[in-house]
């Protein structure tokens, strides 16, 4: 009777979970293993695929454009993301006290991280306009006359670097959970030992939210490594290919070239590239990140 039960539930179990599952393997699934097929062939959505081996893979490493596209996309990646990090959790420790406004300033800051992507990239586009933009505008206040940022390839990757910052708010939110999160036991503790508050966080604070500064330097560098929107609103490329992210390479290749075959194994190495580069911080996580229990992971 028990055994006829459990098989009772089990069915309405899977009953219950099967449009998901549904969703899963017809939008999920089934797409992935497609591309993994169609990156060792010749397709071009229009006729049959034809298999053609490692080809694509070969042409990959042996095309300017993809190595662009890989010292565009880790360039950004190494500047923004450390810099992202420090700006999050500056914004974090300040909010962390009990100054006035807190609430509010809290949810000003955090806000920009809901604006849409496209209307981000066109409102920051009008700003690093060169004639009528904002951001030259305030740098005349000081008799600096500013550069073209955007039709500039020396300056085009740095302005969306720095528009990356205007979404700081939400790291600042997590690393504000992460703060609220430790212990005030600690804190008096490192005090009463003659601790100031640099070492105190040094010593208590930082290794007590390492967690969550795992969590966004992970995150960081998958969102980069899958940086879009801006270089297709705001810069389709860039002046001499100065904004030639990975997947805008990507994009270009499966939807302006229908080369789905060659955009599936570019596809197919950035996912093995961020599995590897996760699979690196983890690993070296066990030297820095600290479990609830007080010992490292």
């Amino acid at each position: 009777m028990a055994h006829r039960e459990s098989r009772r539930q089990t069915f309405y179990m899977y009953l219950f979970i099967s449009p998901w599952l549904f969703g899963f393997l017809l939008f999920a699934l089934y797409p992935i293993l497609s591309s993994l097929y169609y990156s060792f062939t010749n397709y071009d959505i229009i006729h049959p695929p034809k298999f053609v081996g490692l080809a694509n893979y070969s042409e990959m490493f042996h095309d300017d454009l993809f190595w662009k596209s890989v010292t565009v996309t880790l360039k950004f990646t190494f500047i923004s993301v450390p810099l992202q990090l420090l700006l999050a959790l500056g914004f974090a420790l300040l909010l962390n006290q009990k100054i006035p406004m807190r609430g509010f300033f809290r949810t000003a800051m955090y806000f920009p991280s809901m604006v849409s992507g496209v209307a981000m990239s066109l409102l920051w586009y009008w700003i690093f306009n060169p004639q009528i933009g904002l951001f030259n505008y305030m740098l005349s206040w000081f008799g600096i006359h500013g550069p073209a940022w955007l039709m500039d390839p020396d300056t085009a990757l740095y302005a969306l670097i720095i528009m990356t910052f205007w979404t700081a708010g939400s790291g600042m939110i997590l690393f504000l959970a992460g703060l609220q999160g430790v212990p005030a036991s600690l804190v008096e503790a490192a005090k009463l030992d003659g601790a100031g508050r640099f070492k105190t966080f040094i010593h208590v604070v930082l290794p007590m939210i390492s967690p969550v500064l795992l969590f966004q330097l992970i995150m960081g560098i998958i969102d980069s490594f899958q940086v879009f929107t801006q270089a297709f609103v705001m810069t389709q490329g860039g002046p001499n290919y100065s904004t030639w992210f990975y997947v805008y390479n990507l994009y270009t290749s499966a939807f302006k070239e229908y080369r789905a075959g060659y955009s599936s194994a570019l596809a197919w190495i950035l996912l093995i590239v961020v599995m590897l580069f996760t699979a690196i911080i983890m690993k070296a996580s066990n030297r820095f990140v600290h479990q609830e229990g007080g010992g490292r992971k």
